[in-house]
């Protein structure tokens, strides 16, 4: 068996790493009785925040690149999460939106969340989760 570099407890990238695995595999537990994946919940809440976007900005809102959208979109769509309307105005351009199942758990789901950033934040204080997100936004 070789031996772990002794540094490796204080890469920034294993930490990040476990963190994110940590942290995304509470939450697939939280998103399990919905049916729901994680970034099927996040598309949900960038189409609560802003209805009627395109899949392109929709991909900008939320860092995603189209190739994982568009799969994630037509799973969502099929099992009726969101749906796809053509615009009134550009008959080529496709918005989407929260469908009724979706609207039906909407306050639940957003409850979710929100149970798994106070879980994920609750040893900080007020100033260090402040300090945290403004750290995390800077590797973004």
């Amino acid at each position: 068996m070789s031996k772990v570099p002794e540094d490796l407890p204080e890469c920034m990238v294993f930490l990040l790493g476990k963190a994110y695995q940590k942290a995304h595999g509470d939450f697939k537990k939280q998103l399990k009785q919905y049916g729901l994946t994680n970034i099927q919940h996040l598309v949900l809440e960038g189409l609560w925040y802003q209805e009627g976007m395109t899949a392109a900005e929709l991909c900008k809102l939320l860092i995603m690149d189209k190739a994982t959208a568009s799969g994630v979109l037509e799973r969502m769509v099929d099992t009726g999460w969101i749906e796809k309307k053509l615009d009134p105005n550009d008959g080529r351009v496709q918005r989407l939106y929260p469908s009724k199942k979706a609207a039906r758990y909407k306050s639940k789901l957003i409850e979710e969340r929100k149970k798994a950033n106070k879980h994920i934040l609750k040893k900080f204080t007020i100033e260090e989760q402040v300090l945290f997100k403004r750290l995390l936004r800077d590797i973004i």
